[in-house]
């Protein structure tokens, strides 16, 4: 074979004329080696003939017929991708709201700035290369339409304050429900709710209504806390007076049923010996009712006679 020359740049250079059959080869060759490609750990090969999915291809070597008979895609099915709803992040940790998706209305015809995270992986690498195009911006139509409708189900108290993590779950519940109906092949991690607040323009009415149910939240806390501390007490010092009551009861029936078995035995007694009773309970009265105090007693017949009393030599004598 004569080489042929060949003009690279300025210089002339020759070149073995090998034939075209070899050139074909060579040719072959190389377009059969662009079927050669790999399959990343996180990721799954969808490969497709004429256009059409064929099968699937894991991680690792694989080869497919090089284009345009077969192509491939190498979705990442293990990466976890996020959609910003009603704000967009931006470089050194700032951000900028988008109002055009944060404005909606609540179910009681209040006005909300809602901001929303969706976090989501693939979890069919086909369904998602085939069923639908620009997953981003579909799933992006879909969080924002399904916050707009659990927010229209929720009183606006109930997305400012205690009602955000059920909105959050319903919104997840619901996103996931559209996004599987039209399969997509998507599976939805979480959904986070950011930022819920009234609009700018009535945040200082908000706040002033905010602190007035606190005042109202704290001045109730007050009158429970109060009510609590008296309605105990005055119910302990009701039973403390009932058990007083009940106790001076039995004493004074105690009391007056041993009163009425001496007076019963000192009946019995009267009954017996009158007189000597009757005397011995004078006596036993003047005891009682003149302590300390000397007495003297006076025996009958003496006819009042006081001066007995004076006569040491009497058998009457002090006592």
């Amino acid at each position: 074979m004569s080489p042929k020359r060949i003009i690279i740049g300025d210089r002339e250079v020759s070149v073995p004329d090998i034939g075209i059959l070899p050139m074909i080869g060579i040719g072959l060759v190389l377009w059969l080696l662009t079927g050669v490609y790999v399959v990343g750990p996180d990721e799954v090969g969808v490969v497709q003939t004429f256009g059409k999915h064929t099968r699937v291809a894991q991680s690792g070597l694989n080869y497919h017929l090089p284009f345009p008979v077969e192509t491939v895609q190498t979705p990442k099915v293990t990466e976890v991708k996020r959609i910003e709803i009603g704000f967009r992040s931006m470089e050194k940790n700032q951000y900028r709201t988008v109002e055009k998706e944060s404005l909606m209305l609540t179910g009681d015809e209040n006005i909300v700035d809602a901001e929303l995270i969706v976090q989501y992986k693939i979890k069919d690498p086909v369904a998602y290369s085939f069923n639908f195009v620009k997953p981003e911006l579909t799933v992006r139509e879909a969080a924002e339409a399904t916050l707009r409708t659990i927010i229209g189900q929720h009183k606006i108290d109930e997305a400012l304050t205690a009602g955000k993590f059920q909105i959050q779950e319903e919104s997840k519940e619901l996103l996931q429900a559209i996004l599987d109906k039209y399969e997509t092949g998507i599976f939805v991690v979480a959904v986070q709710l950011q930022d819920v607040s009234p609009p700018k323009q009535v945040v200082a009415a908000f706040k002033d209504v905010a602190s007035a149910k606190e005042d109202k939240n704290r001045m109730i806390n007050q009158a429970e806390g109060y009510r609590n501390d008296v309605i105990p007490k005055a119910r302990g010092e009701a039973q403390a007076m009932i058990r007083e009551a009940e106790g001076f009861k039995e004493a004074r029936i105690k009391r007056a049923e041993g009163d009425v078995a001496k007076f019963n035995a000192m009946l019995v007694e009267y009954k017996k010996a009158k007189d000597v009773t009757r005397k011995r309970m004078y006596l036993e009265t003047m005891e009682e009712i003149l302590p300390n105090i000397e007495k003297y007693i006076v025996p009958e017949g003496d006819g009042g006679n006081l001066l007995n009393l004076l006569n040491l030599n009497a058998q009457g004598g002090k006592q």
